[in-house]
């Protein structure tokens, strides 16, 4: 016998919706400072002369604006949509939720100041001084018991695969940030790190790499097991290779580390570690590309009219390149040409906007109706735009890149019969101008695309309301 609890209530979408418009906004932010300094690489005098202008402290910028401040919205704001509806339940704590939306906003503004003024802990992802660590610790810590108290509640036995990947980023993260993070104060935005020599670069690309790895992969899969089926109208294609996936991907990352510290003071033994296991992380990140791309067995004629579900696919293209292109860099042979030169920047820019930045934009483009209450985005036409603009962008980015990297590596490595460089760093330096212009305007194409979405984004969300969305009633035997 069933009983069905027919119970009213309804979703907490309130803090979904504040995460969703501020996504939009950081990523147009984030990306703004982004073409700046690639420009101020083509024409050094945009640096202005002024301190806070110049690319070493514009670019700690550009990288935490686009990773914490958009990629971490929209991380919050699909977490905490995708939870509840998997879960069947309403957000556990709203008032701890609501918390870590204004909380995130204080890190991130606190980023904007502290960044171009030069307090920095100088450690690449993990630049901020210590009392904004502290609080994006608090504010993390929050996170976490809301996303894992609404699990705890949930209405159905079962835990979704989405859930899984999300909840492995939050607690990968919450780790890493507090171990790496561990400073003694000097001042109030003045620190040293608690570790010293090899130590703290092995913690700091233990952290830097996992950070990949748990924030800008973990995550953001969560979001690609849970929107890509509901876009494309199909349950993912094998269950139990997501399940494979998660397990083996959760375990491999851990240990990549070492491979951005190849032919430095590390180890020998602990930097050919770090390529084993970057090279074994090809398998569960190729089985989980596979896995999305093949949810879309039968229904691949929907990429024709549907500019949505092709965000989410071309991402998975994205991540799968990313992830080969990844562990053929950590080998040895590989990483003496490609380490310090522009190849890597590429590398992590096809990850960056074509992964990261495709699927969050097709989540966003598929919850900002849902939440507002319409049918559909204000313009689809705009999503389509944007999606060409995002796409050549990402293209024209990343192949100026490969090509000047491999260039100033091949430069960097040619001797002379007796024994002489060829070329001179300067000569090296000079031969990318061409490269950086194409980078630059890729840029700038990328840049165009999100602004046309901040502009969907709030036509949609004015031209709608706020959604109440009800919780459906859920069987249960008794």
């Amino acid at each position: 016998m069933q009983d069905l609890n027919t119970q009213s209530a309804t979703y907490d979408d309130g803090v979904v919706r504040q995460f969703s418009i501020m996504a939009t906004v950081w990523g147009v932010v984030g990306m703004l400072v982004g073409v700046i300094i690639a420009a101020q690489l083509v024409w050094p005098e945009l640096n202005l002369g002024l301190p806070w202008t110049s690319f070493g402290r514009l670019r700690p910028l550009h990288t935490n604006a686009v990773i914490f401040a958009f990629g971490g919205c929209a991380l919050f704001a699909t977490s905490y949509y995708v939870v509840q509806r998997t879960c069947q339940t309403k957000l556990f704590m709203p008032k701890l939720a609501s918390f870590t939306f204004w909380g995130w906003q204080l890190v991130i503004l606190a980023a904007a100041v502290s960044l171009p003024l030069g307090f920095t802990q100088s450690k690449e992802y993990a630049e901020l001084e210590w009392p904004i660590d502290l609080l994006i610790a608090v504010v993390w810590v929050s996170y976490a018991i809301v996303f894992f108290g609404t699990i705890a509640k949930r209405k159905v036995k079962h835990i979704y695969v989405a859930n899984w990947f999300f909840g492995a980023f939050i607690l990968t993260v919450a780790l890493l940030h507090i171990v790496n993070s561990a400073a003694i104060p000097a001042g109030l935005m003045k620190s040293y790190s608690a570790y010293a020599g090899v130590q703290d670069a092995m913690v700091q690309w233990w952290y830097g790499h996992n950070a990949v790895g748990f924030f800008l992969t973990a995550g953001f899969l969560g979001m690609m097991y849970y929107f890509v089926p509901k876009q494309a109208e199909r349950p993912v294609y094998s269950y139990s290779l997501s399940i494979v996936h998660f397990w083996a991907l959760i375990f491999t990352y851990m240990w990549a580390g070492p491979h951005h510290l190849h032919y430095t003071a590390l180890p020998d033994w602990t930097q050919s570690l770090g390529m084993v296991f970057s090279l074994v992380l090809l398998a569960p990140s190729w089985g989980g590309m596979i896995n999305g791309m093949m949810t879309l067995s039968g229904a691949w004629h929907k990429l024709r009219t549907d500019p949505v579900l092709r965000f989410l696919i071309v991402s998975l293209s994205f991540y799968g390149m990313s992830t080969f292109e990844g562990p053929m860099m950590a080998i040895k042979t590989v990483n003496s040409l490609s380490h310090y030169t522009d190849w890597t920047v590429g590398h992590v820019h096809s990850g960056a906007l074509g992964w990261v930045g495709l699927v969050s934009m097709g989540a966003l483009y598929y919850m900002v109706p849902r939440l507002f209450g319409q049918k559909q985005m204000y313009s689809v036409k705009a999503i389509e735009l944007h999606f060409w603009l995002a796409t050549i962008g990402i293209v024209l980015y990343i192949a100026a890149l490969w090509i000047s990297g491999v260039m100033e590596g091949l430069m960097w490595r040619s001797i002379n019969a007796d024994g002489t460089l060829t070329y001179t760093f300067v000569e090296s330096v000079k031969a990318k101008t061409p490269y950086y212009i194409i980078r630059l305007l890729g840029g700038v194409l990328y840049l165009g695309g999100m602004t046309i979405m901040l502009w969907n984004v709030i036509k949609t969300a004015t031209s709608g309301k706020a959604a109440v969305v009800a919780i459906p009633p859920v069987a249960a035997h008794v």
